[in-house]
């Protein structure tokens, strides 16, 4: 069942960009996405995470016709699953050192680091408050810098 709703590429894609990217904005999702989403395949994924539990979808409070796509805890609970998927394939596929940075950092900071990490999503999807600048977002994004460099 697992598999069914998320083992496609594109969902968990859209799920990892929510995640660990602070885009909740469907333009800015597909703007930013760097595999290259197409907007009809974005709108369907998003439609069907939504429909299955995994987002809420909300109205833009500053654009009349814009929505903003929020983590339910449901998908929160997939992070540890994403985190050894990341672990995986940074150790066997080919990736950037900055994908490769972040996914180290998240794998050997053991459950703690993914605790926190999952406290701060509840605090940015749910309860809507913007997100830390000494989180573990903040941290994954200064990781991937130090490797660009």
């Amino acid at each position: 069942m697992t598999i069914e709703l998320i083992g496609d590429r594109w969902s968990l894609v859209v799920l990892r960009d929510l995640i660990f990217g602070t885009r909740t904005r469907f333009r800015e999702m597909l703007q930013h996405n760097i595999e290259g989403i197409a907007s009809n395949v974005l709108a369907s994924r998003l439609k069907k995470l939504t429909e299955a539990g995994l987002l809420v979808r909300s109205p833009h409070p500053e654009h009349r016709q814009g929505f903003d796509y929020f983590l339910t805890e449901p998908a929160i609970q997939l992070v540890p699953l994403i985190v050894e998927l990341g672990a995986w394939g940074s150790d066997w596929l080919p990736t950037t050192p900055e994908l490769a940075e972040r996914a180290r950092m998240l794998s050997n900071g053991g459950d703690d680091l993914r605790e926190r990490l999952m406290d701060e999503l509840r605090s940015i999807h749910i309860h809507h408050r913007g997100p830390s600048s000494g989180g573990v977002l903040a941290s994954l994004d200064a990781v991937s810098a130090n490797a660009s460099t």
